[in-house]
């Protein structure tokens, strides 16, 4: 009880203690939980360790690996979907990382200020050790960071820690309609007439740049990627986690016991998505030796519009995977120039596998990359918006690589001569990239 000799004392009192409980339950309030994806991020503090600022050297690498050599760091992204993130890409070992932090640098004061990490392993592992990962932080009040550096302690020296340019900040209009993203390139790859064949394809398709993580290829292959990087068409994203990692070439943990799986694939994905998300309305993630082949329309762009259209609300279109076995070739377009060139003609493989009883077809997918939170390969885990599988009459992927049903008699497979319709454009484009590359 207070006692006051005047009541405008009394007054004054009662408005501070009121004024003073609004403010406590204010502060109580940013301390509660941020949820994005359904789970619980922990808030951002406020305090600046020890008085620092904005230090510590600007990793210039795609993978970066933390002194812990447990958690490797691809590439933080700014992420306001659902609240003022940021989201890093990254691989960490699904046991032995449990706790990490973001030290955001702020502007325009060049402060310091920590936020604990909500760590969340993507669940398509396939039971390696280590798989991809978001570590995703709350950003602070006030604060436009342009930088961020991963530690695994809120305690620490500045200058000992490499920082990273967080992408995305600025939202801008689409520089293109379709992106290619392949992940990854590697085993000294050489089948050059096919990549070029396909990139071609993607060309005539609609798309406007093909982004490639590339851990390694041939000589020959180096000369023809040097051609699409000058012509604007190709990103290279440098890959080297073998550097870092033993690495499987198999996609399970059963078939090769390595720390991950298929070269970092998934991961690569991921990065790809959202390293595209502002500049590119529609993202395709396939490989280098599959097509994703309309049957009703002329291109990528007619066919998505009326994809949309028909399902409206909808940012995921999954196509089915179909063989076209590389060991069954046609006489037809056997061209005496391209003979040279090592790789598949892929005009002369027009054959494809039946589907299997009881055997699902596994689908690549185009994206509409604003929509998707993670990806795995062959479907989106968690996105905004709903998927949808795209009906064989209206594209297919053409997929030119060894067979699967080996014993299948000619007879038994069916004919399929949709890829012809192109072949003048292809035929003309191929024999363009290849006098200047290679013949």
């Amino acid at each position: 009880m207070i006692h006051c000799g005047k009541k405008h004392i009394c007054a004054l009192t009662a408005c501070i203690l009121i004024f003073v409980s609004i403010l406590i339950c204010y502060w109580k309030d940013l301390q509660l939980p941020n949820t994005i994806t359904g789970k619980i991020l922990p808030q951002a503090t406020t305090a600046s360790p020890a008085g620092q600022l904005c230090r510590g050297k600007i990793s210039q690498n795609t993978i970066t690996p933390l002194k812990d050599n447990k958690t490797f760091i691809i590439s933080p992204y700014f992420d306001d979907r659902e609240s003022k993130v940021t989201r890093v890409i990254g691989i960490v070992h699904h046991e032995d990382v449990k706790q990490l932090y973001c030290w955001f640098c702020c502007q325009p004061s060049g402060k310091i200020y920590v936020s604990n990490a909500k760590i969340d392993v993507h669940s398509d592992r396939f039971g390696f050790p280590y798989g991809a990962a978001d570590i995703v932080c709350l950003e602070p009040e006030n604060c436009d960071p342009t930088h961020v550096s991963v530690h695994q302690s809120a305690h620490g020296n500045i200058d000992q820690l490499p920082r990273f340019e967080i992408k995305n900040r600025k939202t801008e209009p689409f520089s293109v309609d379709f992106t290619v993203c392949i992940s990854a390139m590697f085993g000294n790859y050489n089948n050059v007439l096919q990549f070029i064949q396909s990139m071609e394809m993607y060309k005539i398709l609609g798309a406007q740049k093909v982004v490639i993580y590339k851990n390694n290829c041939s000589h020959l292959m180096e000369k023809v990627l040097k051609f699409y990087i000058e012509e604007g068409t190709v990103e290279i994203i440098p890959w080297p986690i073998n550097s870092h990692l033993k690495v499987s070439s198999k996609w399970h943990f059963s078939m090769d016991a390595k720390d991950i799986g298929y070269y970092g694939q998934i991961t690569a994905l991921n990065d790809c998505i959202y390293r595209n998300m502002q500049r590119s309305r529609f993202v395709v993630l396939n490989d280098a030796d599959e097509i994703i082949l309309p049957l009703k329309h002329p291109d990528w762009k007619t066919m998505m519009s009326s994809l949309q259209e028909q399902n409206p609300g909808t940012g995921i279109f999954l196509f089915e995977n179909h063989i076209f076995p590389e060991t069954l070739s046609t006489h037809m377009f056997n061209i005496s120039s391209w003979n040279t060139v090592p790789g598949v003609n892929i005009l002369q493989h027009v054959h494809r596998e039946p589907d299997r009883k009881d055997v699902f077809n596994p689908r690549k997918m185009i994206v509409d990359p604003q929509k998707v939170i993670q990806t795995s390969v062959h479907s989106v885990l968690h996105a905004y918006g709903n998927s949808v599988n795209v009906p064989m009459d209206v594209a297919l992927i053409y997929h030119c690589r060894k067979p699967l049903q080996r014993d299948l008699p000619r007879e038994s497979l069916i004919r399929d001569t949709a890829l012809w319709r192109y072949n003048l454009s292809l035929i003309m484009n191929v024999n363009k990239v290849l006098s200047q590359t290679i013949l």
